[in-house]
């Protein structure tokens, strides 16, 4: 059973999902996750529990996983920090210089999802 994440962890996550989305280490977009993780987490925090969870999985689980944990952001998240973390989202998936269908794919899952129009951006 899945209990609620808070919104940072949750966007963590979802971060870390659409980095491994194309099955390449890109060190431009490890850069932007601790960027992301530095603005929400002032004081320093263990992530090894939550990057066990997202190491345990399978790529067929990872819709599923990035499905909930955007939820759970969703339901802790203004909409201006939706706006915010959609930008690092975008920033993260463009950090190697091509945009994957599958990385495509889950980025709009996050517009339609949270209703934001691509128009603002």
């Amino acid at each position: 059973m899945h209990r609620r994440t808070n919104k940072t962890i949750a966007g963590y996550h979802l971060l870390m999902i659409l980095s491994a989305i194309d099955f390449k280490f890109n060190p431009d977009g490890d850069l932007i996750i601790r960027e992301y993780l530095v603005q929400e987490f002032p004081f320093h925090i263990s992530l090894d529990k939550e990057m066990e969870k997202i190491s345990s999985l399978e790529p067929e689980d990872w819709e599923a996983h990035f499905l909930r944990y955007m939820d759970d952001f969703y339901d802790d998240a203004t909409e201006k920090e939706r706006l915010d973390f959609i930008e690092f989202a975008i920033k993260l998936i463009k950090a190697d210089k091509i945009i994957t269908k599958k990385e495509n794919y889950y980025l709009n899952l996050l517009f339609d999802h949270w209703n934001i129009e691509s128009k603002e951006y």
